[in-house]
């Protein structure tokens, strides 16, 4: 699996799958939960949402992508940062493995992901995205997926990004 990264709005990339950093009842929020609510159809997103009806953190769960571009959205949640000390991490590269388990489930070849939970969980975002590197790259020969893509929505994360994949980006 080649692991990308690029900075603009995860809602407008043309890719089989979206991930959204959800909140645990699935109901749609701030950030980009709530981008990816409004550019999908909220009130369709809604619905299917509530039929699932919960997703614990560090686990996921697929709906259609209705208005978005993507055919797929993978709702994951992600841990509240309290310190780094309560399992935050293993849960935060749970979220990236297990996205990635549903992308292989529905026939996925792209996956684009935000930064999970580093908007108001709070999850430092230099750690966040060693832990989503981490994971992805510790996937990457276990799936069909081809391509993953880091979506950065600022200069900051994406430099972070960069860095970390290194020689990896073309």
């Amino acid at each position: 699996m080649r692991i990308e990264t690029l900075k603009g709005d995860i809602t407008c990339l043309e890719v089989d799958a979206i991930v959204n950093a959800a909140n645990q009842a699935l109901a749609g929020g701030g950030g980009v939960d709530g981008a990816i609510h409004s550019a999908a159809g909220a009130r369709e997103l809604h619905e299917a949402c509530a039929a699932i009806g919960h997703c614990d953190p560090g686990d996921a769960v697929v709906t259609p992508g209705f208005n978005l571009p993507a055919r797929w959205i993978i709702h994951t949640v992600g841990p509240v940062w309290k310190g780094g000390d309560r399992s935050e991490a293993a849960t935060l590269a749970s979220c990236y493995r297990r996205s990635i388990q549903l992308a292989d489930e529905v026939g996925a070849s792209s996956v684009a992901f935000p930064a999970i939970s580093t908007g108001v969980y709070g999850y430092p975002p230099d750690q966040a995205a060693a832990v989503a590197v981490s994971a992805l790259r510790q996937v990457s020969g276990a799936t069909s997926v081809e391509r993953s893509i880091l979506v950065a929505f600022d200069d900051f994360t994406f430099n972070l990004y960069k860095g970390m994949l290194g020689q990896e980006l073309q």
